[in-house]
């Protein structure tokens, strides 16, 4: 009797805490949604839970971290969740250190308006900007969270920063130093003693950088691995800090140990890909010299491109060094291990919201059921970047198993329809301004379009282009441009009309060459008043030609190339019809280097360098001639102000007129800076250094007459800075220029301007 009754007791127990559910229903609840919330209970309508069930539900809910609360209640079978959401963060402010810098909120504080109010996130933040100021080199920095409740609900968050002070390294020592000195690695570490006048340009400031502390020993130890010293060992230096003033001395103990040099190099392939012979022949280091941990570093990425060019993407080679110490050698092992061959499975493209899929596909080196090459991948990453037409660009190894991975291509559309900009101001020619509607990529389709009017008081120039650089997304390209151009010198004017069209041909990723033709129609018109001028030199005349030029290309940028080499070759026949006979050849190089390996930063340098030849087949007419100076060749000097000239014939003119020379050679020389990095903002020096002459002494026209040269071989300089920024409109160049080797009755520039144009 005693057991039925505790049976009906439990029973009736179970009972008074079971419900069966007949409705569900949510207060309070804004941020997710009804249908979803249901979706996320373990029972539904109809069902008997008990108070268990409930407190489950409840916590699941809780963990989304959209609620401060939440509770809830059964009444009639009706169960009511109740829930109490966490207040938004509407404003946004930060005090005391970069006020108003909104790139700052959105990379240090990470919280947008709008967020849910999570003290959790808000401390994270606090102890970002910290040490975004530490970076700064500034300690003992504070920074407070002030939260006002608005009358909405919501909150205003403030992050109240009191900057720290910074510290300055006074004294900086060295033990144990015998083989390498201090100044070997002194541009490699980040921490470094005050120099005198520190705070001037170019000179060490002293200032500590707090989170470099722990890397800049790993950077000493890695300068003397390239010597060979294996055994090295850099402790992490040992800082005294004055708070009084806010000074340092730091001290560094060093063990250098023996250099090592290198006995045997053995390769040891976890299985056959390729022979022994090809991997050496690839390897740097050598046996009987110094160990150099960089070589070690460069062979090993030579090493896993060969490899991974045979479609082995997860290739990995692990060095091993075995050092045998009482001889002081090492023996250097290249474990190659290369995994299994890898096909591509699909290639998705992102981020082009404008530029048409098949325009960056045609770019691309590697495709849906392509075996995998490395090489093929860094050159479709090269390629996309020539375009122009993306701000950045990445190409992601998304691994799908051992043998299979996707290609995920991920570019950010850059402005290529705008409005360019041109010009300069010179003592001679005054304000010249050039405007241009231009589209590179118009609709997305790859084809470029542009109209261009220039105008000042000297010249005027009108033209349509249109080209497309892949006929049907083929290797061959087409352009078609017509213009109409008039160049006023001192007493006559020269006229143009014309028209050109052509045909190119991709051969190689980096090689393509072009066959156009040319007709133009050229007049001149003279001041009424001269009498003396010899016109014999400026007759009219109609040039038909061919062009016929070859292009080599591996830049990884189109404005702003870091490596690679840009060349051309071009060659003109005039004569096939017309008046104008003759032969020309144009030659332009250039070469790219990214320094930031040394620097530590974004330096850039760029060697430039042009030369023109014309040779007369029977009539070269001065227009037809080279000019120097200006953008494009030596800045400094006016556009084409620097020529050959003939003797004036005009008593009352007051210099020699200029007829062109057939030949010039620029070069230029720049250092490209990064100046605000946000902004796109850039500044560059350069040197330029060019000539230009004549093949004889004396100028022929058509109609037999002959006319002296003088100053046959000109040779001039110029130097100077610019600004180059890639503004919203399209990139811009400001040249400020001083003329070297500058003459008398030179046209001097001191400032040019150009838009468009590749940096």
């Amino acid at each position: 009797m005693r057991i039925f009754l505790a049976i009906l007791l439990t029973l009736a127990a179970i009972n008074a805490s079971a419900y069966t559910i007949k409705s569900i229903k949510y207060n309070g609840m804004v941020h997710i949604s009804e249908s979803v919330a249901l979706r996320m209970l373990n029972f539904d309508i109809g069902d008997t839970i008990d108070d268990k069930i409930i407190d489950e539900s409840i916590k699941t809910y809780y963990k989304q971290g959209y609620f401060e609360d939440a509770w809830a209640e059964v009444k009639d079978g009706e169960l009511t969740f109740y829930f109490k959401e966490k207040p938004l963060i509407s404003q946004i402010e930060l005090k005391g250190w970069k006020e108003g810098d909104t790139e700052v909120k959105d990379a240090i504080i990470q919280i947008k308006r709008g967020s849910l109010y999570d003290e959790k996130k808000l401390e994270a933040a606090k102890k970002r900007i910290i040490e975004a100021i530490n970076q700064d080199a500034k300690i003992d920095s504070v920074v407070e969270i002030e939260k006002e409740l608005l009358e909405n609900g919501s909150y205003k968050v403030t992050f109240v920063v009191n900057e720290g002070e910074e510290i300055i390294i006074e004294n900086l020592q060295y033990s144990g130093l015998s083989g390498l000195e201090s100044d070997d690695w002194d541009d490699l570490i980040a921490n470094k003693e005050r120099d005198f006048m520190g705070w001037f340009w170019g000179r060490n400031d002293g200032k500590m950088r707090l989170n470099d502390l722990a890397y800049d020993p790993l950077r000493i130890r890695d300068l003397y691995m390239q010597h060979g010293y294996l055994d090295s060992e850099v402790d992490a230096p040992f800082v005294k800090v004055n708070f009084d003033n806010y000074t340092a001395d730091m001290s560094y103990q060093i063990e250098e140990g023996n250099v090592y040099t290198i006995s045997a190099i053995t390769i040891n392939q976890a299985k056959h890909v390729v022979d022994d012979e090809l991997i050496k022949e690839l390897i740097k280091l050598e046996i009987g010299e110094p160990f150099n941990v960089k070589t070690f570093r460069e062979d090993s990425e030579r090493i896993k491109t060969l490899i991974a060019d045979k479609s082995y993407a997860f290739v990995q080679v692990v060095p091993d060094l075995k050092k045998d110490k009482e001889n002081r050698t090492v023996e250097v092992v290249f474990k190659v291990m290369p995994g299994e061959r890898v096909k591509i499975r699909n290639v998705i493209i992102s981020g082009n919201s404008r530029t048409l899929d098949r325009v960056v596909r045609r770019e691309l080196y590697l495709g849906p059921g392509d075996m995998y090459s490395l090489t093929d991948l860094t050159d479709s990453r090269s390629a996309l970047g020539r375009l122009g037409f993306f701000d950045a660009n990445t190409i992601e190894e998304k691994r799908v198993d051992n043998n299979t991975m996707d290609l995920i291509v991920k570019v950010t559309e850059a402005p290529t329809g705008n409005i360019q900009l041109g010009g300069g101001y010179g003592s001679y020619g005054g304000l010249l301004v050039s405007v241009a509607v231009d589209d590179r990529n118009i609709w997305g389709s790859g084809i470029n379009v542009g109209v261009k009017a220039e105008r000042s008081s000297l010249t005027s120039n009108y033209s349509f282009n249109i080209s497309n650089p892949r006929l049907n997304d083929s290797d061959f390209s087409g352009n078609f441009s017509i213009y109409t151009s008039d160049y006023e010198y001192n007493d006559y004017t020269t006229i143009s009309n014309g028209f050109t069209t052509g045909l190119g041909h991709r051969f190689t990723r980096y090689i393509s060459g072009y066959i156009g033709y040319g007709y133009s129609s050229n007049s001149y018109e003279f001041d009424d008043t001269n009498t003396t001028l010899d016109t014999y030199f400026f007759e009219d005349y109609a040039k038909s030609s061919i062009t016929v030029s070859v292009k080599y290309d591996d830049t990884d940028d189109y404005y702003l190339p870091r490596k690679g080499i840009s060349a051309s070759q071009s060659f003109e026949v005039s004569g096939l019809g017309g008046d104008a006979e003759f032969f020309k050849s144009r030659t332009t190089f250039s070469a790219y280097k990214g320094l930031a390996s040394w620097f530590g930063f974004d330096v850039i340098a760029r060697y430039k360098a042009r030369i023109n030849y014309v040779k007369e087949n029977g009539y070269l007419p001065v227009a037809e001639r080279f000019y120097m100076g200006g953008i494009g060749s030596v800045r400094g000097y006016e556009s084409y102000s620097l020529s050959p000239t003939i003797v004036n014939t005009d008593v009352n003119a007051t210099e020699d007129r200029r007829v062109g020379g057939e030949l010039t050679a620029s070069n230029s020389f720049e250092l490209s800076f990064p100046l605000v990095p946000k902004a796109k903002m850039r500044m560059v020096t350069f040197v330029d250094y060019g000539y230009i002459g004549a093949s004889g002494n004396e100028l022929e026209s058509s109609s037999g007459t002959t006319t002296p040269y003088i100053a046959n071989n000109i040779t001039r300089g110029g130097y100077g800075v610019g600004l180059e920024w890639f503004s919203p409109v399209g990139p811009i160049q400001l040249m400020f220029s001083q003329p070297l080797g500058e003459e008398e009755d030179d046209k001097t520039a001191v400032f040019e301007f150009t838009m468009g144009q590749r940096f």
